[in-house]
C-alpha cells in the first residue's frame, strides 16, 4: 500500500503558508492579485487530460492566498503567523490524521511497514515529433505525481505512450519535465 506524505492539495496550501509566513498584509495582497491573474491564464490554457493540471493548482493557490489575507484581516494580524491561523494548524493536523490512518489500514492489510512516499508535482510538457520548439505551436501538458523527473517521464509514457495514446496519436516527444510542488528549492 503507498502512501504519499502530501497529497497535491496539502502541497500547494502548505507551499502558500510557508511563503506567506511573516509577509505583511500588502504582500500577501499582491500575492493575492498575482495568483487570481495565474488562475485567469490557466482558464484560457489548454485543458488538461487528468484532474491534477495547472488550472486546479492555480485554483487552490489562489484560494490559499485570498483565504490568508482574509484570515490576516479578520484577526487583525501585520503580519501572517502561521500557527495563529487556526485553519492552517486544523490542515495539518488533518494531514497527520490522514498518514496515521493510512499507516493503520496497511497495517491492518498485514502490510508491517507501509512505504510512505515523498513525491512531488512536475508538470511534463510534449510537442510534435520532429520539430523544434516554437511559440504558440500545441503542447500537450499533464501533471503528474512522481518521485523524480526521469519517474514522472516514464509514468507519462506508461499513460500516454502505448499505441493509440495521447502520445502516439498525435507523434508527441515528451519536451520538458519540471517539478511544480513544492516549487524547485522549497523544502517541507
Amino acid at each position: 500500500m503507498l502512501i504519499y506524505e502530501y497529497l497535491p492539495l496539502e502541497l500547494a496550501r502548505l507551499g502558500v503558508v510557508r511563503k506567506a509566513a511573516r509577509l505583511g498584509r500588502a504582500q500577501v495582497l499582491e500575492h493575492a492579485r498575482l495568483a487570481r491573474e495565474r488562475e485567469e491564464r490557466a482558464q484560457e490554457g489548454r485543458a488538461e487530460p487528468h484532474r491534477l493540471s495547472e488550472l486546479f493548482i492555480a485554483r487552490l493557490q489562489c484560494a490559499q492566498w485570498e483565504r490568508i489575507a482574509h484570515v490576516m484581516a479578520q484577526q487583525g494580524m501585520s503580519v501572517y503567523v502561521p500557527s495563529q491561523d487556526q485553519r492552517a494548524v486544523r490542515h495539518e493536523e488533518e494531514r497527520l490524521r490522514r498518514l496515521a490512518d493510512e499507516a493503520a489500514c496497511a497495517e491492518q492489510a498485514g502490510i508491517a511497514v507501509p512505504e510512505i512516499l515523498r513525491h512531488q508535482v512536475y508538470r511534463i510538457d510534449a510537442r510534435a515529433a520532429g520539430t523544434l520548439p516554437v511559440d504558440g505551436d500545441p503542447v500537450v501538458i499533464l501533471h503528474l505525481m512522481a518521485a523524480s523527473s526521469t519517474e514522472a517521464s516514464d509514468k507519462a509514457w506508461a499513460i500516454h505512450g502505448k499505441i493509440g495514446g495521447l502520445y502516439q496519436r498525435g507523434g508527441y516527444r515528451i519536451t520538458s519535465v519540471e517539478q511544480v510542488l513544492p516549487e524547485p528549492g522549497e523544502f517541507l
